[in-house]
């Protein structure tokens, strides 16, 4: 998405997971952890998604996408932070078992998605984007987890504020939507 916000020109390869591509000697030469997604941008090869958003930000992104002060950039990394412990643990590991069968300690993770979409409704009520007056990467490294939770079997309903979070997201210019997700903004 953000390649896309960035109109930057970029080729996208889908890796077959289901042949588990991922693992194959090719793909571990990229990233020897054997997961998507990875970016080669010239002699660059850059592992993880939030490292790739905060690569793409500071390369590309002309300070818009990621603070340069201390505070800020320290903001925008607690929510990179929570997309990779909270978000991956609750709403993305409750997508990954009803999705795609993936064996979860499903309590678990009903817990920690209720704190989480808690906690995020209660910011947004208070706040148009996650750590700015403007979206940074933050918005980005969590909009596509939130958006997606409906197919774990979670239901934004009840969180007014994290809906109308998703739809300015989806507004956003260069916004490009993933199978699964239900707009917000129509």
């Amino acid at each position: 998405m953000l390649l896309s916000m960035l109109n930057l020109e970029y080729t996208s390869r889908p890796v077959n997971g289901a042949e588990r591509e991922q693992k194959s000697e090719n793909f571990l030469s990229m990233n020897p952890f054997g997961q998507v997604p990875v970016l080669k941008d010239k002699d660059v090869l850059i592992r993880d998604s939030q490292a790739i958003l905060v690569y793409l930000a500071i390369e590309y992104g002309k300070g818009e996408w990621f603070p340069k002060s201390g505070i800020g950039s320290a903001k925008v990394m607690q929510w990179l932070s929570t997309a990779a412990n909270e978000v991956t643990r609750g709403p993305a590991a409750l997508r990954t078992h009803y999705r795609f069968g993936k064996s979860i300690q499903v309590e678990e993770a009903v817990i920690i998605t209720n704190q989480l979409l808690n906690l995020l409704e209660n910011h947004l009520a208070k706040n148009l984007w996650l750590a700015d007056e403007r979206p940074t990467i933050a918005d980005l490294a969590m909009y596509p987890y939130i958006a997606l939770a409906n197919e774990g079997k979670v239901d934004l309903e009840p969180y007014n504020q994290i809906r109308n979070w998703l739809g300015r997201v989806e507004k956003l210019p260069g916004y490009v939507s993933m199978p699964g997700i239900v707009l917000q903004s129509i």
